[in-house]
């Protein structure tokens, strides 16, 4: 960070100075026109530099990548004017010096500010809000606006803090705190798709977490046994219901986290509206079926989800959801009591176009693990989940993607022994590491037949010498002929196909009808492997 830069950078260019307190100063010397003008123009440099460097740290702050080496590029031009001022009659060094130590002073206070407030607060006391709403005036539903309102913490009043939940809160902090910690890194990723979806019908963040955090730990691509799938594991049936499913380029939307925030919103909604705004109720009902829900709570009106005559009629699973997600969604409101430190995370939403054919592979191992502990696989899927892990995405296509991720691509990705490394390592082919011999390196030994006695001309004739067994050639097989077809099995991609047969992925594509991005095939098409090695 630039701060620390300037802190780093600070004593040396400070212990630098104290070495001219024996020079005079402007005052004291005898200075011509020409110099006061040159001293002059460092001067100006100088509080450019200052501007400079002010301006960089707002970028920082809204983490923009260009921040960082405005902010080194600023520095090192202070250092230059400094340096000129040493030999330059008539330059004022305390002056200069002045600007330097205020900036010196400035970033100083603040990281002890950020230490105090590190340190600070009883952790047993409430915590305000960790994360504020995206937008201040962003329409609420009228039912639910006062009920649900998480700016007070008000998702408190409308759930039972009870042993079940606090057994949850313990499973979350144990065995579980990697789950949950990933989670929320995965959410922080994804909020600026899902979480307006939730805050313009009124509900709450916390619920919204703590749904994916149980059912999909923020894995956009998650799917279940039972044919749930998606960030909010919607069954296929209840996704077209509310827009959800295939979309006719061989996407399923429910791999979408906009759309599948938006339907999980509008059917929470519906939920809370049929069940008397139980939210434990209507999570039964999320995960029970919403059936089963309606009619336990007609068959017992008023009766809060832990009754045992509403409690019973729930299977185990259910049993154990709906107390999970509420552990999840109180950590979430409430981290400091329980000592949790979520990642900090920047995750300030952009667009980058690509400059190479590529894929997510390929980005990943470029961009490297700066600022996260896992990477930006996980992002950069649930970012763009119409790509697959192993498919090459053209050039010049416009991905989904954050604004440190987008800084580390033009640092590491487009050109450079980073991006090198990474083609390398993506285009590796295990079957070139098998050393197949050729007959002409060969040099074993050749077994010669049996000796085969010849008859005696005489009874002291000596035996003739065994005749050398010449084995006749074999004629060389026919070279293979290179396939032209391949029949695609099931979870085969685009990608995975050309790499197998060596074959250019724009010119495969072309030849089979297949549009990008998608390139998306069916178990069992048959494809014409134009464009192929043989």
């Amino acid at each position: 960070m630039p701060v620390s830069v300037l802190l780093a950078r600070g004593l040396p260019i400070l212990a630098m100075a104290s070495l001219l307190v024996a020079v005079p100063d402007a005052h004291a010397q005898r200075v011509s026109t020409r110099d006061r003008a040159k001293a002059d123009v460092l001067q100006q440099r100088m509080a450019v530099a200052e501007k400079r460097y002010t301006d960089a740290l707002v970028q920082v702050a809204n983490a923009d990548p260009k921040g960082t080496t405005e902010a080194d590029a600023a520095l090192e031009d202070m250092e230059d004017v400094l340096s000129a001022c040493v030999g330059q009659k008539g330059c004022q060094m305390s002056t200069l010096l002045a600007t330097y130590k205020r900036l010196l002073k400035r970033d100083a206070d603040a990281e002890g500010e950020d230490a105090v407030a590190d340190e600070a607060g009883d952790p047993l006391h409430a915590d305000p809000d960790h994360v504020a709403p995206l937008a201040a005036d962003v329409p609420e539903a009228a039912r639910a606006a006062a009920l649900l309102n998480d700016k007070r913490h008000a998702f408190d009043s409308m759930v039972e803090y009870n042993p079940a939940i606090q057994a949850g809160i313990r499973r979350w902090l144990t065995d579980m705190r990697p789950a949950l910690l990933t989670s929320y890194e995965n959410y922080q990723n994804l909020r600026a798709v899902m979480w307006p979806e939730w805050e313009k019908r009124g509900l709450p963040e916390a619920l919204l977490f703590g749904i994916m955090a149980k059912e999909s730990n923020g894995r956009v691509h998650a799917s279940s046994r039972a044919g749930a799938a998606g960030l909010m594991q919607f069954m296929p049936a209840t996704g077209r219901r509310f827009g959800l499913g295939p979309d006719g380029t061989g996407f399923d939307t429910r791999f979408d986290a906009r759309s599948a925030a938006e339907a999980s919103a509008t059917y929470l909604d519906e939920r809370l509206r049929q069940l008397d705004n139980s939210i434990e109720l209507s999570l039964a009902g999320y995960n029970g079926g919403e059936g089963r829900a309606l009619r336990v709570s007609r068959q017992n009106p008023g009766q809060s989800f832990w009754v045992n005559n509403v409690y019973s009629e729930f299977p185990a699973e259910t049993k154990d959801y709906v107390p999970m997600v509420i552990a999840a969604a109180w950590i979430f409101l409430h981290p400091q009591q329980y000592g949790v430190e979520f990642p900090k995370v920047n995750a300030q939403p952009t667009t980058l176009r690509l400059a190479k054919s590529t894929t997510i592979y390929e980005l990943t191992i470029c961009l490297g693990s700066h600022g996260t502990r896992d990477g930006y696989m996980r992002a950069l899927r649930n970012l763009n989940p119409r790509y697959e892990a192993d498919g090459w995405i053209p050039a010049g296509t416009l991905i989904n993607a954050t604004t440190r991720i987008a800084g580390l691509y033009a640092r590491n990705c487009v050109s450079g022994p980073r991006a090198d490394l990474a083609r390398a390592l993506i285009t590796a082919d295990l079957n070139a590491a098998i050393v197949r011999p050729s007959a002409a390196s060969f040099t074993g030994s050749v077994a010669v037949g049996g000796v085969v006695p010849v008859a005696a001309a005489g009874a002291n004739a000596v035996p003739a010498a065994p005749a050398a067994v010449v084995a006749t050639p074999r004629p060389a097989a026919p070279r293979a002929k290179p396939v032209r077809s391949h029949k695609v099995a099931k979870g085969e991609t685009l990608g995975r196909i050309a790499a197998k047969f060596q074959c250019d992925v724009p010119t495969l594509a072309r030849a089979n009808g297949l549009k990008a991005p998608a390139y998306s095939l069916r178990q069992g098409q048959t494809l014409k492997l134009q464009g192929c090695g043989d």
